[in-house]
């Protein structure tokens, strides 16, 4: 194959690939237009958004807290020997709790529940999808969209903020554990101290884009399983690329929200 050949193939390919990327945008904006409009109509599907809040929500608490504890431990271990070098150990408490609350805690847990409930919820719609459940639902009259898809995202939309509060809480014992250890520094006065550096300016973009981060994690998640083809193969693909978009959608959406922030500090 000439190089000529070879140019105009990896040209095609790229072309391909940019077409399918916003043809899926497309299609996932649809997907969430949809919900919008279903998540206002009656019924609504209470018991099915308590049980997904349940499963998303409760049965990642571990799983969160575990990942919250070993990075106030680390962040800590890791800051304490150059804050000690410059004489500025005392400002541990503030530097490790503005950062994991700002921007460490929500971003961190956010990817841990891309990676446990992203995925799954892509492959259990999948699995629906290709066992032709989704379509047996159509035919009795359930509206499956609702069911499936609505209660899912709500839930996602809901729990992810509170996991990331838990998350914070946990890893900031993690930081106190380290300074009482090292430092010599009691529980009561390293939480008064984080307590004391966070302001009105730090919790509030938090909390907004953490709800933000659930969408989008429910949003993916459900638009990959429900959209699901190519039979078995499908859910493992549904699940895996539910994953990836989420995490890349996680980062843009960070973006903005810091990018927002900032121009508001400025104001």
């Amino acid at each position: 194959m000439s190089d000529t050949s070879q140019i105009t193939l990896v040209k095609s390919k790229m072309t391909k690939s940019i077409k399918q990327f916003f043809i899926q945008i497309g299609d996932l904006s649809y997907f969430a237009g949809r919900f919008f409009k279903e998540v206002f109509s009656l019924p609504f599907e209470f018991r099915e958004l308590l049980r997904q809040c349940y499963q998303m929500g409760v049965r990642s608490l571990f799983l969160v807290g575990l990942t919250g504890f070993i990075i106030g431990l680390v962040l800590t271990l890791q800051s304490r020997p150059t804050l000690i070098e410059f004489g500025a150990v005392s400002w541990m408490p503030n530097m490790v709790g503005i950062s994991i609350v700002r921007e460490i805690g929500p971003v961190i847990t956010a990817l841990i529940c891309a990676g446990r409930i992203a995925s799954g919820i892509g492959a259990e719609l999948g699995s629906m999808r290709v066992t032709e459940q989704i379509d047996a639902m159509e035919v009795s009259g359930t509206n499956p969209f609702k069911y499936l898809v609505v209660t899912r995202i709500l839930a996602t939309t809901l729990m992810l903020p509170l996991l990331v509060v838990f998350g914070d809480l946990i890893a900031l014992y993690g930081s106190a554990l380290v300074e009482n250890i090292k430092g010599d520094v009691s529980f009561q006065l390293y939480f008064n101290t984080v307590f004391d550096a966070l302001n009105w300016g730090d919790l509030i973009p938090a909390t907004i884009k953490s709800f933000f981060f659930g969408f989008v994690i429910g949003l993916v998640g459900c638009y990959k399983g429900y959209n699901s083809t190519k039979g078995t193969a499908g859910v493992g693909i549904a699940a895996n690329t539910a994953v990836v978009m989420a995490s890349l959608f996680l980062f843009i959406v960070d973006f903005i929200a810091v990018f927002v922030t900032d121009i508001f500090y400025e104001l």
